[in-house]
Formats: C-alpha cells, sequence, structure tokens
C-alpha cells in the first residue's frame, strides 16, 4: 500500500459532540485523551494523557525532552503556564561566538535548554486534574511498552530526520540513530515501533513522581551523559527548574478576545498582526482574495519585525507588551500598510517540531496546549536508555551583542509554540493553534479571520490553504491558492514562492463551544490527526 499519494480529493466534516472532545495531531493520542474523559478524568486529565502519548506517538515533533505552554479555562477564568526551560547557566554567548557561529547552532549541546513539559504536565496535574498522574500517563506507557503502528506522516518526517541527524559525527547525537533509526533505517508508515526506555522514564514518572526527571534517577542519566559528551546541563540547572502560571494577554477583535501567553512566547506576534488588522474591513474582499491575503501578509510582516525585536526572557529584559498594542502606536504602524508590499522594519513602542491539542469537559473546562522540541527531534541529543530526546530550543536565541534575547546562563530563549484562546464578551468560545515552529502566529491569525471575518467553521478555517512569510518580500503560498491570486501578489512586489513538499504551513486543532453547549472540532488534514468526542 502507497501511504505518501492520495490522487483523489477527500474531505474532513467537523465534528461535534457534548460530553467532551479531545483534537490532536495523531488518533491514538486522541482516543488517549478520551479515554481519561470516559474515565471521570477531566479536560485537563485528556489533555496530559494525549501529550504524553504524542512523547511515543509523534517523536519527530516532541518528546519527554520538550517544553510545554497551556491555557486553561477552569469554567471561570483563564489561566496561563508558561512550561518552559533555562539554558543552563554555564551558557555564554560569547564562548558561542568564539566557535566562529553567527547564529546560534541548533544540533547537540549547545541548544539544550532545561526540559520542562514533565513539570507542565505534573503541574497542570496538581491544580486541575481529577485523577492521579500514573492513571494519566498509563496509555503512553502502554504505547512505548507494547508498541504501536506508527503514522503516515510521522513516518515520513521521521525520514527527513535521519537524512539530518545520521551524518553527524557529534558525540552527542550518534546515539539518535541507535534509537531511532537502527541500522540506519526508520520505520515506514503501518511498522510497529516500541521504545522500552521511554515505557521505563515514563513508568518512574508515574511511580516516583515527576520530581525524579529533575532531582532523581532520570535527573542524574541526563547530567552524566552530558558530562560524558560535552554538555553544559547540570544537576543544579535540572533541580532548578520550575513552571510560571502568568496572566494571559489579550487584544479584541471584532467583538471577540484573541488570548496568548505573554513573552518569552511569540503569541504577542499574533496580537500584533491582529490589531492591525482590525482596522481594515478584511470581509469586503473574499476570502483567500489577493487583497484579504495582502493585508494579512503585510501586518504579520511589521508583527514579527516588533517580535523579533522586542521578544525575550521577561526575567532578564524589558518588554514593552503594553506599548505594542497601545492603539495609538498600531494606528501609526497601520500607516505603513499601502497597498504595495514593502520590507519591514521594527517600530518604537512606548515603554512599559511542535504538537498542539485541545481538549474540553462536559462541565466547560477547556486546555490549549502545546508541546514541541522545536526542529523535529530537537538537538539530536537522545539520553541512552531512557526515550527521551531532548529539545533544541535554545537555537531561537539571539547572537547579536545586547539583544534582549541574547544567549545566557538561566534564560529563556524567544519561544514559538503558543497555545492560543477565543472568548466573546469575556465568556469562552474555546482553544485553538496551529503549530509550525514561526508559522504559529501567522496560523492563527489565519485562522482567526476565516473563523471571525468569514464565518469559516472549524474544519474549514484549518482546511483554508495557508501563506506564510519568510522574511524579507518572501511569500510562501500553499497548493490550492488561485493562479489569479498568485499573479496579483507578485505584481504587488510579494516574492513568492510556491513549495513543493506540504510541511511548512503548520498543523492545526480547533474545539468552539456553541449557544447550546454543544462543542464543534476541526483537525488538520496536513497531519494525521483526528478530533474525537463522546
Amino acid at each position: 500500500m502507497d501511504f505518501q499519494h492520495y490522487p483523489f480529493h477527500s474531505q474532513r466534516m467537523p465534528v461535534m459532540a457534548y460530553n467532551g472532545m479531545v483534537a490532536t495531531s495523531q488518533p491514538l493520542a486522541a482516543q488517549a485523551g478520551l479515554h481519561m474523559l470516559k474515565n471521570g478524568g477531566n479536560a485537563i486529565d485528556a489533555a496530559i494523557a494525549a501529550a504524553a502519548a504524542l512523547t511515543v506517538l509523534e517523536p519527530t515533533s516532541n518528546g519527554i525532552g520538550s517544553d510545554a505552554f497551556a491555557l486553561v479555562w477552569d469554567g471561570h477564568k483563564l489561566h496561563g503556564l508558561n512550561g518552559s526551560g533555562r539554558a543552563p547557566k554555564a551558557l555564554n554567548a560569547d564562548v558561542v561566538r568564539a566557535q566562529g557561529h553567527t547564529r546560534f547552532p541548533s544540533d547537540g549541546w549547545l541548544p539544550v535548554t532545561v526540559p520542562g513539559a514533565p513539570a507542565a504536565w505534573d503541574d497542570l496535574n496538581q491544580r486541575f486534574g481529577r485523577l492521579d498522574l500514573a492513571q494519566v500517563l498509563a496509555p503512553a506507557i502502554a504505547y512505548a511498552r507494547d508498541g504501536y503502528p506508527v503514522s503516515p506522516i510521522v513516518a515520513e518526517y521521521w525520514a527527513l530526520a535521519a537524512e539530518r541527524f545520521l551524518p553527524l559525527r557529534q558525540a552527542a547525537v550518534q546515539g539518535w540513530g541507535v534509537i531511532f533509526a537502527p541500522r540506519g533505517k526508520t520505520p515506514q508508515a503501518g511498522a510497529r515501533w516500541a521504545s522500552p526506555g521511554h515505557a521505563q522514564t515514563l513508568q518512574t514518572l508515574a511511580e516516583r513522581g515527576v520530581r525524579d526527571f529533575y532531582e532523581g534517577e532520570i535527573a542524574e542519566k541526563i547530567v552524566a551523559f552530558a558530562s560524558s559528551s560535552g554538555g553544559l546541563l547540570t544537576a543544579t540547572d535540572l533541580a532548578g527548574h520550575q513552571s510560571e502560571w502568568v496572566e494571559p494577554i489579550g487584544v479584541g477583535y471584532r467583538g471577540y478576545e484573541v488570548w496568548e501567553i505573554p513573552p518569552n512566547g511569540q503569541g504577542l506576534t499574533a496580537l500584533i498582526a491582529l490589531s492591525l488588522l482590525e482596522g481594515f474591513d478584511l470581509a469586503a474582499s473574499p476570502h483567500g482574495s489577493e487583497e484579504s491575503l495582502h493585508l494579512q501578509i503585510e501586518a504579520m510582516k511589521l508583527a514579527f519585525a516588533d517580535a523579533e525585536r522586542y521578544i525575550a526572557d521577561p526575567e532578564h529584559a524589558s518588554i514593552p507588551v503594553a506599548g505594542l498594542l497601545d492603539p495609538n502606536y498600531i494606528a501609526a504602524r497601520r500607516e505603513l500598510i499601502g497597498p504595495d508590499a514593502r520590507l519591514p522594519e521594527a517600530g518604537s513602542p512606548p515603554q512599559g517540531g511542535t504538537v498542539y491539542l485541545c481538549a474540553v469537559d462536559r462541565d466547560g473546562m477547556m486546555v490549549s496546549y502545546i508541546q514541541s522540541n522545536y526542529q523535529g527531534f530537537g538537538s539530536g541529543v537522545v539520553v541512552p536508555d531512557t526515550g527521551i530526546a531532548l529539545q533544541n530550543r535554545g537555537t531561537c536565541f539571539s547572537l547579536e551583542p545586547g539583544h534582549p534575547n541574547e544567549a545566557a546562563g538561566g534564560k529563556r530563549p524567544y519561544h514559538t509554540i503558543i497555545p492560543s484562546f477565543l472568548t466573546c464578551d469575556q465568556q469562552p468560545v474555546g482553544p485553538f493553534g496551529v503549530m509550525g515552529a514561526f508559522m504559529q502566529p501567522q496560523g492563527q491569525t489565519q485562522v482567526v479571520t476565516g473563523t471571525v471575518d468569514y464565518g469559516l467553521n472549524p474544519q474549514a478555517a484549518l482546511d483554508a490553504p495557508r501563506w506564510r512569510f519568510t522574511g524579507g518580500l518572501n511569500v510562501d503560498l500553499e497548493y490550492g491558492v488561485p493562479e489569479h491570486v498568485v499573479r496579483g501578489l507578485t505584481a504587488r512586489g510579494h516574492q513568492i514562492h510556491l513549495p513543493i513538499r506540504r510541511g511548512g504551513f503548520g498543523r492545526g486543532q480547533i474545539i468552539w463551544r456553541l449557544e447550546d453547549g454543544l462543542y464543534v472540532a476541526g483537525s488538520d488534514m496536513r497531519t494525521d490527526g483526528c478530533a474525537v468526542g463522546w
């Protein structure tokens, strides 16, 4: 059977349910979450179960060595959790520059920061969960121990990862091939894959508690491997990790409110873009039209210019969040959007590889959750006998001297992963997100405009062909954008590219709550996933 080619048009329909829903990028993970809902758990239990299962089922995007962020509607209020880790205290930008790097490297130990996902699972479980963590982790443990059939798109990205990691000769990444490409081959779609070391690590977390990852036997294995293979991570770095509960930030958009995690995440980028777009009547032009896409692209360019200049770890830099969203500043920046494409520059505001999933339950709790190793499997560093593939979030540090996001020990990098949430008159509409590095605020903006300006249902909002700003005047357009739109954007000065590969445009999930308590969900066709409910 050919799992790579689909010659005939097919269509996903929105999924509807009353008692609860889970939408993820991998069907078995969605079922793990749904199992929690059916067995007395709530949306938090479902989200953690799905997230833990995804570390096994979709290792091409995330793992136990990931970071995580979450937005939680508890029935009355929206809460934010920043589960990103900090750089080892021994990291020094001068040392990295001295090695000849002009951009922060992406492979090996240098970009590894302390993984925050395990602590995030525990924090969410302790504050909001109904079931004990051992019960919630059980599906992930079973998949890792007993194996599962690899899904088609995961198999495709697994093979691409092998092209990246197998040629590397760094001692720290040699273990990647041993675990994920034995005998130089990655699993094909439908092949059974099991990871005993991964299962044992999850079992240890279930039995001894998540702090074992940071202060116990698992931590000792991580530190020992770092010490023997050139890593900077120490026992002190791991033991000092804590998640942070934060107040979400949001903006109004045509009667709705869009919410994000504040920096060091890049959710602010989407909020800036939407604030700029609110001054234009997008609905006056058809969805996907030249005019509509041009305005969105130009707004996103300005948003990224400011984001790249100012977003950093707020513990180490003063970030003008309020200034960047100030109505007067937004209005001035909006004046820069004209009929033609232009190169973006940051303004001067007033001072003041990833998986996304969402889950809701019958009592109205809703979770927007995202977890990532960043670039596929992350750094390529795999801790022996543990199944832990360590992230490379440090790749997003700047090496520009004096930049707010300049690499330094104990600092959290600019983070691309951003869960989002939509409300109307401060009442919940639901969680949504689009994974994919710097595509994430772009995908979120396209989902919000599709939903609010054009009335698309969640599946249609995810199915719509996407655009992606990649820097300068460069814009990628996905297959399905009409030829006359491509020509029109080119005439405006956009440098249009039509990538052959389907990756790069993000993969999203949405669950909306309708007026009568019904939930309706969509799951991105660009991944193996699905939405399930009961």
